[in-house]
């Protein structure tokens, strides 16, 4: 792994430090990210919680630092060393997706917006493979890079006040998906019938930073046919394991 350029390290708080890349958002940036976030999560105990960012970790421990150049030293030790480390394998998930105006109540916005048809918008954000950059803003919510540059849209002046679970929708370059009913600012182009957050498991969220999506359009009676397996236990998420 090329390391070209170093993060810096700054004391977020009594019981965080805040590790930060350059300001932008890459594949290389994500890339070291996770390596790092991986070997400080195996080689450093007393964490709480490691928190990505797009072009940062914030590490946050069970107790305050008592020694904060100390634990610096060691963060930079276990960054210089990541050249012959890998990332844990990711996934690709398969995310149902249905566009019907009934779901996609922007869609119409985003059309004479960008001059573009329906389905054409429909068709480009289908056919893209996206990365899941970090999981934030609400719980399972993946902000998603690979977006096609036709779609991009400002987010909304005005957010919404209550975006349905399972929206799928398009902020700026980013696409990404509602996990829960929420105030939004994004233009909703579609839902998903998908459960992205059950706090009742283990792993409340079968996505991850580093994974990827691939959106598969359905109609409104497949919709509410998975959504019909969900409640039943009897729908899972296909995917494959990338190396």
């Amino acid at each position: 792994m090329k390391l070209s350029k170093q993060p810096s390290y700054k004391s977020f708080g009594e019981k965080a430090i805040l590790v930060e890349w350059e300001a932008i958002i890459s594949q290389e940036n994500l890339t070291k990210i996770l390596s790092f976030k991986d070997q400080v999560s195996k080689q450093i105990t007393g964490i709480s919680e490691l928190i990505i960012g797009y072009n940062s970790l914030t590490i946050l421990y069970k107790n305050v630092i008592e020694d904060l150049s100390n634990e610096i030293d060691n963060l930079k030790e276990i960054y210089e060393s990541l050249t012959n480390n890998k990332t844990t394998k990711k996934c690709t998930w398969e995310i149902p997706v249905c566009y019907d105006k009934e779901f996609g109540i922007d869609l119409e916005f985003i059309a004479k917006r960008n001059n573009l048809s329906i389905s054409t918008i429909i068709e480009l954000h289908a056919r893209s493979l996206y990365t899941v950059f970090f999981i934030g803003f609400l719980p399972g919510f993946p902000y998603l890079s690979g977006l096609d540059e036709a779609l991009y849209v400002d987010r909304k002046a005005a957010p919404e006040l209550n975006i349905k679970k399972g929206a799928v929708a398009i902020g700026g370059k980013q696409t990404g998906i509602y996990t829960t009913n929420s105030p939004g600012g994004w233009h909703v182009i579609g839902n998903s019938p998908l459960k992205f957050f059950d706090a009742s498991k283990e792993s409340p969220c079968f996505i991850n930073a580093g994974d990827q999506i691939k959106f598969i359009a359905i109609s409104k009676e497949e919709h509410q046919a998975i959504l019909l397996e969900i409640e039943s236990g009897n729908f899972k998420p296909k995917t494959i394991v990338n190396d």
